[in-house]
C-alpha cells in the first residue's frame, strides 16, 4: 500500500534507537524526510547514515535532550514546519511513590506531558494551514494498564491522553490528527536494561527474567521496533484522516479487556 506521504516531513523525537527508530524507519521508507532527534550524537549520526543509505531520503540530525527548552528550540529551528511529529521520550524510573519529591513529579510532567504539548502546540497551527497534519504520541501501555511502580509515568503520561482527547477532535476537520501510540514489552535496549538490573536484584540470569516475561505475551515472543514502526507510519499515512484521539495499545493482548 502507498501510504500517500511521500515527499512529507517528519520530526521524529527520541530516534536514534528503539522505538523511535523504528518508527523513523518505517517513515524514511515511505519516502518521508526526516529531522531526527536524541540525546546521544553518536548513535544518531549511525541512525542517520543508515537510514540515508536504505531509503534516499534527506535526514537531518539535531543532538539534544528534547525534554528541555534548548533540545525543543533546536529541533524545532531544524523542523519548524512538519507535516508529521512523533513525539517520544523515555519514561522516568520506577520507584514507591512515597518517596517521590515534588522535584520528581515535575520532571516526569516535563518529559512524558508538557514537552509534547509544547511541540504539538509549536508546530499545529501550520499542519491546519497547509490542510495536512499526522501527530503520535508514543506514551505507554500503562496509560491503559496502569503498573503500580511506574506511578510517575502512568500520571504524566495519562495527563497528555486527556489533553489530547480533547484537542483531537478539534483538530481533524481541518485533516489533522492527533492519536497515542502505547507499546508493551518490545525488545528495545530500555527492556533490557530493566531486565538486567531486575535480575541482579533478584541474583537470578538476565535470561530468567526474559523468559518469564515472554511467558505472560499471548504470542509468546516480545514485539519489533519495525512492527511499531509500520503501525505509526500508517498513522501518519493520507488513509488515516478518519482517526484521531485514539490510543493503540501494541502490547501483544497482554491487556484482558474486551474494549
Amino acid at each position: 500500500m502507498d501510504l500517500g506521504i511521500r515527499g512529507k516531513s517528519a520530526l521524529v523525537c527520541a530516534a536514534s534507537k528503539g522505538l523511535g527508530k523504528g518508527c523513523a524507519a518505517s517513515l524514511a521508507r515511505e519516502g518521508v524526510n526526516l529531522v531526527i532527534t536524541a540525546r546521544g550524537s553518536e548513535a544518531l549520526e549511525a541512525t542517520a547514515t543508515e537510514l540515508v543509505k536504505k531509503y534516499g531520503v534527506k535526514v537531518t540530525t539535531v543532538a539534544g535532550d528534547i525534554t528541555t527548552p534548548e533540545g525543543r528550540t533546536a529541533a524545532l529551528k531544524a523542523c519548524p514546519s512538519p507535516d508529521i511529529l512523533v513525539n517520544n521520550a523515555g519514561g522516568p524510573p520506577p520507584g514507591d511513590f512515597r518517596n517521590w519529591s515534588r522535584e520528581d513529579w515535575l520532571k516526569a510532567l516535563d518529559a512524558n506531558m508538557l514537552t509534547p504539548i509544547e511541540l504539538i502546540k509549536a508546530t499545529l497551527d501550520g499542519m491546519i494551514a497547509r490542510r495536512f497534519g499526522r501527530i503520535v504520541n508514543i506514551t505507554s501501555g500503562a496509560v491503559k494498564n496502569p503498573i503500580p511502580e511506574l506511578g510517575l509515568s502512568n500520571g504524566a503520561r495519562t495527563g497528555l491522553t486527556g489533553f489530547v482527547a480533547g484537542l483531537s477532535r478539534q483538530t481533524v476537520r481541518h485533516n489533522v490528527t492527533i492519536n497515542g501510540l502505547l507499546p508493551g514489552p518490545f525488545d528495545t535496549d530500555r527492556l533490557r536494561s530493566n531486565a538486567e538490573a531486575q535480575a541482579k536484584r533478584a541474583g537470578v540470569p538476565v535470561e530468567k527474567i526474559t523468559a518469564d516475561r515472554i511467558a505472560t505475551i499471548p504470542p509468546r515472543r516480545l514485539g519489533t521496533a519495525d512492527e511499531f514502526g509500520a503501525t505509526c507510519a500508517f498513522l501518519c499515512s493520507a488513509h488515516a484522516g478518519y482517526i484521531t484521539g485514539q490510543n493503540i495499545l501494541m502490547d501483544g493482548g497482554i491487556f484482558p479487556g474486551a474494549f
